[in-house]
């Protein structure tokens, strides 16, 4: 069975840092395109950072650019979103998602490209 488990949610004062953890198992994380994704209340869901397979590229949306950090750690099989400077606009549900084929380039935060999905973890940053 192929599965995505996302953790490392929670409450945090503005400012702040999170580190979110995407762990696969079924398959081998290196080998698809992984991007996070997030859904505020009322909101449509929207892609933050997507990481590449093989040369793990990286792309992120700009309201995230130089406070989130997307990695890959091939032996453990996981990706990382590293979240700093956290802002009130942050809090959201935040998933990851496996892609492949890889979205093409410029695709890369259209969820349609996306076949496995997590259940989400809820990041809640406080004023």
């Amino acid at each position: 069975q192929l599965q995505l488990v996302e953790s490392g949610g929670g409450l945090v004062q503005g400012g702040g840092s999170l580190r979110l953890s995407c762990a696969a198992s079924g398959f081998r994380l290196d080998m698809y395109a992984i991007g996070w994704f997030r859904q505020a209340p009322g909101k449509e869901r929207e892609g933050v950072a997507c990481i590449r397979p093989t040369a793990g590229s990286t792309n992120y949306e700009d309201s995230v650019k130089g406070r989130f950090t997307i990695s890959r750690d091939s032996a453990k099989n996981a990706v990382y979103l590293q979240m700093n400077s956290l802002k009130n606009e942050d809090t959201a549900v935040y998933y990851c998602a496996a892609a492949f084929p890889p979205p093409p380039s410029g695709k890369s935060f259209e969820s349609v490209f996306y076949n496995i999905w997590g259940q989400g973890t809820q990041v809640t940053v406080s004023s």
